[in-house]
């Protein structure tokens, strides 16, 4: 079925989607509770005695010939550096993972799965325990142990094990860590606070390092080279421009059908889309509307679409004028007309968002929609806000998120039209944003910037605690209400009592507008005729599940 040239809009791609879609928006529903795949309880496992896996396409044990396929795919953008625990950009994160995994991990549609642990469970309100699985090698041939899952734990929340790393409080929420044991085959966590979603925070996040590799190198040799346990080991690591990683054939889950990976980027999309129509590459990602026909009435690939966990916003920090003012703020989200750039520069792919809950998130709130188009509500705003007069640069990269630049245009020419405010566009590359982004400190990020956030738990925390609260790891906001909000969430044991909670914050963060609210993004994948794929809701591209057809 090919698409219309004249007018290719969501309903189309929606088709292409098909029953895939369903499943996705389906294992992104959660109620809140510890994700396990055992019970109510919160324990779970992998289903069988150990010597299972995730459902991966991992080769034939008795002799079965491997295939010598390599996988090209071409990104928007490349990695800032190996250290799987030194990054908070999906980019980066999609090469790590090819090489580095958890304890838990996660089917295409979100459904939690075991990883390096094969059974979990919540021993009291504050602790959690992982059973490690047998026979693990990191790829220098040395055995996981418990102390490595131990270390890798500490490191990533613990500043003064790993340093301020940007992914601390990823696997806590907004409490923080109270010890970590390593025991026969298992580790236990402990946690101030109940921490109501860990294993939904261990599904996503938390990839294991081996302790001494870590010790006996510095960071640049860590963000240079690969140590993990995953399907993948590096070959060839060119920063900035290519990543090579082959087949790793002792791999716990059996060796990947396909014999190697590369990884490369383009932030043109044209650029992407013809390497893919020229065999060049087999996974493009961001296909944008306009070129969906041209893949589609190809002969050698086709589109892949998924609705993704991305919410699309426009940042503004709290303590830089104008934006102090919540009159200012919301001033900009009556200013921008986000349905009108849903439908105009993205064809439909998208979905207009007033809060930064996704709708099918734990705490999004029904109630809450997004704001119209009003640009004299938005003049009237501007004047309360004693701001008149304003003179702002939004900052934008180029080629991370499906039409970007494109969006940050329109809204910023939205902005610039108000009779009262100015607004200038700076584009930028990524790699050079998001190192401003993940700034420790407040004071050194953009004041107003274009960004999305990927939120793989399919939880309302893990948007809001980030970006939102005063000690998270790229938060351009202050505000003890909502700090006690999420405290009062985190804290609460009964699904049904904290999904009301954040439904509550989400009302209260629409008002209080830390962000010109966009939409939630639509992967559109490019993918060859050559493999068979499927695209995940978390953004994160596996080849090890790849098959050459």
């Amino acid at each position: 079925m090919s698409l219309d040239d004249s007018r290719v809009d969501r309903r189309d791609l929606l088709k292409y989607a098909g029953a895939a879609s369903a499943a996705v928006l389906a294992g992104c529903t959660g109620d809140g509770g510890d994700g396990g795949s055992g019970g109510d309880d919160g324990s779970g496992s992998d289903g069988d005695s150990g010597d299972g896996g995730d459902g991966g396409s991992g080769g034939d044990e008795e002799g079965e010939q491997l295939s010598d396929v390599n996988v090209g795919v071409t990104m928007g953008q490349m990695d800032s550096g190996l250290d799987p625990h030194d990054h908070a950009e999906t980019n980066t994160d999609i090469i790590v993972s090819q090489a580095y995994e958890g304890l838990m991990g996660r089917e295409p549609d979100g459904t939690i799965v075991a990883a390096l642990a094969t059974e979990w469970e919540r021993v009291e309100a504050g602790t959690a325990r992982f059973t490690l699985r047998d026979g693990v090698t990191f790829h220098n041939g040395d055995e996981l142990t418990a102390e490595d899952a131990r270390y890798s734990i500490r490191r990533i929340e613990l500043e003064e094990v790993g340093g301020a790393l940007p992914q601390a409080g990823d696997l806590v929420g907004a409490g923080s860590l109270d010890g970590v044991e390593a025991g026969d085959g298992e580790v236990t966590v402990g946690f101030a606070g109940l921490n109501p979603i860990v294993f939904q925070l261990f599904a996503t996040n938390g990839q294991v390092m081996q302790q001494s590799w870590v010790e006996e190198n510095d960071t640049d040799f860590i963000n240079r080279n690969v140590n993990g346990t995953g399907p993948f080991q590096l070959a060839e690591y060119d920063s900035g421009n290519e990543v090579v990683v082959e087949r790793y054939r002792d791999y716990w889950d059996g060796p990947a059908e396909v014999a190697s990976v590369t990884l490369n980027a383009s932030s043109e999309s044209s650029t992407r889309v013809n390497r893919l129509l020229a065999e060049e590459s087999d996974v493009v990602t961001n296909v944008p509307p306009q070129e969906v026909s041209r893949v589609e009435e190809s002969e050698v690939a086709s589109i892949n679409p998924v609705p993704s966990t991305r919410v699309i916003f426009l940042q503004m920090r709290y303590d830089v004028e104008p934006f102090t003012s919540q009159e200012f703020r919301q001033a900009l989200n009556y200013a921008v007309d986000n349905a009108g750039i849903v439908e105009s520069v993205l064809n439909g792919f998208g979905a207009s968002s007033g809060q930064p809950t996704l709708e099918q998130f734990t705490g999004y709130s029904p109630d809450v929609e997004p704001y119209p188009h009003d640009p004299e509500r938005a003049e009237e705003l501007v004047e309360q806000s004693g701001f008149a007069g304003a003179e702002i640069e939004l900052q934008t990269p180029i080629g991370r998120y499906l039409k970007d630049v494109e969006i940050a245009q329109a809204a910023a020419s939205q902005i610039d039209s108000l009779s009262n405010v100015s607004c200038e566009l700076n584009q930028r590359e990524f790699s050079a944003l998001v190192q401003d982004i993940t700034t420790g400190e407040i004071e050194d990020k953009p004041a107003f910037n274009l960004l999305g956030w990927g939120n793989g738990e399919f939880d309302a925390t893990q948007t809001i605690i980030p970006l939102m609260t005063s000690d998270g790891a790229l938060t351009i906001l202050k505000n003890d209400e909502v700090d006690a909000m999420v405290a009062e969430a985190q804290n609460e044991a009964d699904p049904q009592a904290r999904e009301q909670l954040l439904q509550d914050l989400n009302a209260f963060l629409h008002d209080l507008a830390p962000w010109v609210f966009m939409h939630q993004q639509f992967s559109v994948y490019g993918v060859s005729g050559e493999i068979e794929w499927e695209p995940r809701a978390d953004e994160i591209i596996d080849p090890y599940r790849a098959r050459p057809q």
